[in-house]
């Protein structure tokens, strides 16, 4: 992952020309200021990444030759849902940026009783496009290939609602100062929803519809988190008790 990484919706193919889109495409000239012939990571969203050298460069466009294909992923094998009620001013973006570099596969805003931001209409829907936005820069940032899918907004009973039963390999978990239950107690699963209430938590009937709908409370140490905090905290240690942290990928931070 040396070189510049971009976004580049497909499909894409070994030999081929592409040109980047705008956005990449002016970050690409003017921030990283690359020229013709320097070497570039190109990924579709779906899976695997292509290397690349700038073939042309014009106002508002950037052309890419493509070479090798490659099929790294870098996925965590454990599918985590993030069910997130709606955050005030900028944490929800910061919690969709963090909780893609942290594995999540999907991202589920929700209206919650107690959200301080309420969201419909066209202003939810363009907050879910911001939001996506998010996700591409950050998977460009991390080196994931394939891009986490964010929601439409829904009311947290309506999305309780479509869940159905639980799957074999399954847990549904909300966190719960002092809940029973602690992560390592519970079975391995492969795949895990986890509900996070928004600045002022789940409400009582929330957290009981919750439950009601296969939803196991879970403490995550003796302290009360934020939302801001709650929700990656607790994607930080399912990968540590039941992904790829616990793993040993090699992976590295860099800043």
């Amino acid at each position: 992952m040396g070189f510049p990484r971009f976004f580049c919706p497909g499909p894409l193919s070994a030999g081929a020309t592409v040109c980047l889109p705008e956005g990449a495409a002016h970050h690409a000239a003017r921030a990283l200021r690359l020229g013709l012939g320097d070497a570039v990571t190109l990924f579709d969203g779906v899976g695997g990444e292509y290397s690349g050298r700038i073939a042309a460069i014009a106002k508002n466009r950037v052309e890419v030759a493509l070479a090798a294909a490659s099929a790294v992923e870098r996925e965590s094998p454990l599918y985590i849902v993030l069910a997130q009620a709606l955050q005030a001013g900028e944490k929800m973006d910061l919690t969709v940026q963090k909780a893609v570099e942290l594995g999540v596969a999907a991202v589920q805003p929700l209206a919650s009783r107690r959200s301080v931001v309420r969201l419909a209409g066209e202003r939810a829907q363009r907050r879910v496009a911001h939001w996506r936005g998010v996700v591409v820069s950050a998977c460009e940032q991390c080196g994931r290939n394939r891009l986490p899918a964010v929601g439409e907004v829904m009311p947290l009973e309506d999305w309780l609602a479509t869940l159905g039963p639980l799957a074999p390999g399954e847990l549904r978990l909300l966190l719960a100062p002092g809940a029973a239950h602690a992560l390592h107690e519970l079975p391995p699963p492969g795949r895990v929803s986890l509900l996070i209430g928004a600045e002022g938590g789940l409400d009582p009937q929330e957290q009981a519809a919750a439950l009601g709908a296969g939803f196991v409370a879970v403490r995550l140490g003796p302290r009360v988190l934020r939302t801001e905090t709650a929700g990656l905290a607790a994607l930080a240690a399912l990968q540590a008790v039941w992904g790829d942290f616990r793993e040993g990928s090699g992976g590295e931070s860099h800043v």
